[in-house]
């Protein structure tokens, strides 16, 4: 009769023994080599050396507890397990390998300070003592028990409790003889007794949603993009063109019969057209696994883990690749905003409110219907952090969008009075999440030189893009969502009342150079019952492309980097619909190919001029001509050069007529070349331009020693430089 406690037993049947290796498998003691097995259901389990038989254990409890001593010492053995049909099985015994978890590696993940928890948490395939398996970890400090389920144990629990290592608040465990491609979850009795299958949160890959088991993956990619991160990690973004192209994958192309494109198929689609239209840069929306299409990827389940959708995180990696080898740089919008509530993901991940907060005034957002991570935490702060870094190191991403950064400044965010909860202070900042911002910042631009990171913050908060050591957040750039807002409203007007909007244009100067700012026309601006970007244009067919085209002109001139969400740069008609391609059928319709390639006359134009990036965060960089021609909706200003010598004019005219004989100052004498003109013949425009360029005149005007007479075409913006 084995001398164990039958407490013990009973603990570990219930899935509750926070240290089952301390109980089964291979132990001294002083009557001989004892070996305990833990097999349910099972009717005999034999020890076997080399395929010899050793001992036939004894069940000493009916739950399948079945216990033995050897009669020589066994250092390599298996179990032989048999069951009441008769089936036999041979197992390795995974109680019988020690913790593939160092001490240091505990400590430091424990406390909240190991920045590659991925290196150490999840599934692992990896060899110990030559047999090779997977090796599982998890941390969830308040579970009461937690087993690895999956298909090499027909999901069953009760056939593979972990260990808890020490008061880390790790569980882990070594199974034996199974490889990638094996789906498991974990199986946690949670503080609160209930029991709960779980998704790994460091799962690298997982199911095509609907499912959601994870999946032991090995990456068999080899990264061909050396040159490429090489030169990312020495450049200074500030100071280098950025015309970036905002995707949603699911639904920016898709095959003849209406199938989302794989990874590697979009990303060979996608580099092409990007190079061939001039973006810098791919901001693809989320690609963390999540769980409910509709959501657009805001709404993660799995954070280490590219979205099945497309492919494996291979595929993930070969679309990558192919898109360094054009060229183009690739950001990623990171949402550490919040999460879902789905039961199998985090929330209450150990049957406490782990990752988020307890109290629902911090915990839950009211908009969105997610919980709201506890930044104060420095387990989750650490997860967060590391998932910033995976995506930059592991998956070579160029830089991470971070979403709703301004729900996660304010605790009063969307909430009504005493639906929230002031800080220490009294005040509604929240100063946890304000730290988390910098740690991150701090830590990303110290690990990963050159990769970018920016917010997407919609309040006045001060110094979002300014360095941390000078109290700021550290982001290298921020959306202007004043910019969009105010000139998109400005659009929106007839040009008959547009003279009483013209501070709508100007205003953003006031602060143009108060952040590092991207100007983003994104897919928020064509989705929810606001249209297309076309849609918003007023007038008949002609004015409303006219408008947009001087739109776009526009935006590119105006200090800052670009953004404009895929369709927008063809005149897409319809609103964006996630579960449709894009209309790639307009393009058969010269309107549409006009604004197509004005986009891309404007990026490659730009990427060209100096003067339009250079000294983007540089208010020297930037005068204006004449900010005050409201009567005729006239707006003039030039962009300057980092050397001084060169510069970039341009000249808006948002009215339906044209300025045939308008005298506008200039920076200096000489030739000004006509480099764009949106009322180009080849944009759809009507060809009103100024012969190619004109000759500055030593007569004072607009403040400035020299001055020309321009044409200024109806509903269009001119270009000049010199």
């Amino acid at each position: 009769m084995s001398k164990l406690d039958p407490a013990v037993i009973e603990t570990l049947v219930r899935g509750e023994l926070k240290d089952p290796h301390a109980v089964l498998g291979k132990h001294d003691t002083k009557k001989g080599v004892v070996i305990r097995a833990w097999r349910p259901e099972a009717t005999s389990v034999e020890v076997r050396v080399g395929g010899d038989l050793t001992a036939k254990l004894d069940q000493i409890h009916a739950s399948g507890f079945f216990e033995g001593i050897v009669d020589r010492s066994v250092d390599d053995y298996q179990l032989e397990v048999t069951y009441p049909d008769g089936a036999t099985f041979p197992i390795r015994d995974p109680y019988a390998f020690m913790p593939t978890l160092g001490e240091l590696d505990l400590h430091l993940v424990g406390e909240g300070r190991h920045h590659r928890i991925w290196e150490k948490l999840g599934a692992h395939v990896r060899s110990e003592h030559g047999i090779k398996g997977v090796s599982f970890a998890v941390w969830a400090p308040n579970a009461r028990g937690v087993r690895v389920v999956g298909s090499f144990n027909s999901w069953d629990g009760r056939l593979h409790p972990m260990r808890m290592m020490g008061s880390s608040g790790i569980w882990e465990l070594f199974v034996p003889d199974i490889e990638a491609g094996a789906r498991y979850k974990f199986e946690i009795v949670g503080a609160d007794g209930r029991l709960v299958l779980k998704t790994d949160p460091l799962a690298f890959a997982t199911e095509n949603p609907p499912r959601n088991d994870c999946i032991v993956y090995e990456s068999k990619h080899e990264w061909t993009d050396s040159d490429w991160m090489a030169r990312r990690n020495a450049l200074d973004h500030h100071n280098r063109p950025m015309a970036a192209y905002e995707v949603h994958l699911g639904s920016w192309r898709r095959s003849p019969e209406g199938d989302v494109l794989s990874y590697r198929d979009a990303g060979v689609q996608l580099a092409e057209y990007c190079r061939e239209m001039g973006f810098t840069h791919v901001e693809f929306m989320p690609l963390a696994e999540h769980p409910f299409t509709g959501s657009w990827g805001y709404q993660v389940s799995n954070y280490f883990a590219p979205t099945a959708r497309y492919g494996d995180p291979d595929d993930f990696k070969a679309m990558i690749d192919v898109l360094h080898h054009e060229g183009i740089g690739v950001l990623i919008d990171w949402v550490p905003a919040h999460f879902p509530k789905d039961d199998w993901a985090l929330a209450r991940f150990d049957g406490t409110p782990l990752y988020e907060h307890a109290d629902p005034r911090k915990g839950e957002h009211p908009d969105w219907g997610t919980l709201i991570f506890n930044y104060g935490r420095n387990e989750v702060r650490n997860f967060l952090i590391a998932n910033a870094l995976y995506w930059i190191e592991e998956l070579h991403v160029d830089g991470l969008r971070v979403d709703a950064v301004a729900s996660m400044l304010y605790l009063d965010y969307s909430r009504e009075e005493g639906d929230w909860v002031p800080n220490a202070f009294g005040g509604r900042e929240n100063i946890e999440a304000i730290e988390f911002l910098k740690e991150l910042s701090t830590v990303v631009g110290k690990e990963c030189p050159g990769a970018i990171t920016a917010a997407e913050e919609s309040t006045s908060w001060p110094g979002v893009s300014r360095p941390v050591h000078t109290g700021g957040l550290g982001f290298d750039f921020k959306w202007n969502m004043g910019w969009m807002h105010d000139t998109l409203e400005y659009f929106t007007k007839d040009p008959v009342y547009r003279r009483f909007h013209h501070n709508q244009l100007t205003f953003s100067l006031w602060y143009a150079f108060s952040e590092n700012f991207i100007l983003p026309i994104s897919h928020d601006e064509v989705v929810h019952g606001k249209g297309s970007l076309i849609g918003k244009m007023p007038g008949d067919r002609w004015q409303a492309l006219a408008n947009l085209r001087a739109f776009y002109a526009y935006m590119w001139a105006h200090p800052g980097k670009q953004l404009i969400f895929m369709g927008s740069e063809f005149a897409q008609s319809r609103e964006w619909n996630h579960d449709q391609s894009l209309d790639w059928h307009l393009l058969d319709y010269e309107e549409h190919q006009g604004v197509q390639r004005l986009v891309r006359d404007l990026n490659d134009v730009y990427k060209s001029l100096p003067e339009l990036w250079e000294r983007d965060v540089d208010p020297d960089g930037f005068r204006w001509i004449d900010p005050n021609d409201a009567d005729n909706n006239v707006l003039t200003f030039f962009r300057t050069g980092a050397s001084g010598e060169h510069h970039l004019v341009c000249a808006c005219n948002f009215s339906p007529v044209p300025r045939e004989s308008y005298r506008m100052g200039l920076p200096r004498s000489g030739e000004y070349e006509e480099v764009l003109n949106s009322d180009a013949g080849l944009y759809g425009g009507t060809n009103h331009g100024n012969m190619g360029g004109v000759t500055a005149e030593p007569l004072p005007w607009h403040g400035l020693d020299h001055s020309a007479v321009v044409t200024l075409p109806p509903m269009g913006v001119v270009w000049f430089h010199i």
